[in-house]
């Protein structure tokens, strides 16, 4: 399957609990990204699916069909393991927000202009100045912090308008972020739109990120849990099971389709 952005840009997809997700290595995902970061028109939404966002998925309708308008690539060992039961293999590549974007801007060469909503705001504006360290060549601009009223989404979408910015990293939560871009962002805001999760809270060095080696075990998931267990038990201990559960429906169901 393939999928084609806003542009004329295309890669290959795997259907995961029937959403359909790019199954791109880390060299293809950085080139196709980044040429649509270069297109002259359009807007393209970039999005990730782990097993938490797919259990949010799968009893939230609008959340679906807003990713099935977005790029969605896959994050974590749950979709891996999902791909290995659908697919007969696991995605090239664990391409998880927290990793990939701040690769992504290092692998683009050509100066952006970047804008930055979500997160409190000493978390942003921290999160921008770490971003404008780690690759001083592009623009950073605080646009603003996650917690304004939905009354108040034109009053930001006309600050983005008015900068217009090659890139928009949109850091709300998911699926409120997904939504929130679904709805409000449209062609003239930005070329590449992406939902970044806590992406700023790490960079800003609010949340402590995995060691290496968990990360490269894919294991940065119980790293977190570690760290904020009252916070993340339902997510783990209840979420996970419940993410194989929609996984063995899912194939239980293609099976006896193909049967009839």
């Amino acid at each position: 399957m393939n999928v084609q952005s806003g542009t004329t840009l295309k890669a290959s997809q795997r259907d995961i609990l029937g959403l359909p997700v790019c199954d791109l290595d880390w060299a293809g995902a950085f080139d196709f990204v980044s040429r649509i970061a270069d297109m002259p028109i359009g807007t393209t939404t970039v999005a990730f699916l782990n097993a938490n966002n797919a259990n949010l998925m799968m009893r939230d309708a609008e959340y679906r069909r807003a990713l099935q308008r977005q790029i969605v690539l896959p994050d974590g060992h749950g979709v891996d393991i999902a791909s290995q039961i659908f697919h007969g293999e696991p995605f090239p590549a664990n391409l998880n927000g927290t990793d990939f974007v701040p690769a992504l801007l290092t692998y683009m060469e050509k100066p952006k202009r970047v804008a930055l909503i979500g997160a409190r705001q000493d978390v942003l504006l921290s999160a921008a100045e770490k971003f404008r360290e780690h690759t001083p060549w592009h623009e950073f601009h605080a646009i603003s912090d996650g917690y304004f009223d939905v009354s108040e989404s034109q009053a930001v979408m006309d600050k983005i308008r008015a900068l217009s910015p090659d890139i928009l990293l949109v850091a709300m939560g998911t699926p409120i972020q997904e939504k929130w871009i679904d709805q409000h962002v449209t062609p003239g805001h930005a070329r590449l739109v992406i939902s970044v999760g806590a992406l700023f809270d790490f960079v800003a060095g609010r949340v402590p990120r995995a060691p290496p080696r968990m990360r490269r075990m894919r294991l940065e998931w119980l790293f977190r849990f570690l760290q904020e267990p009252r916070r993340l038990w339902y997510r783990y201990v209840v979420g996970n099971p419940l993410f194989l559960l929609h996984v063995a429906r899912y194939k239980l169901a293609r099976v006896f389709s193909r049967r009839r």
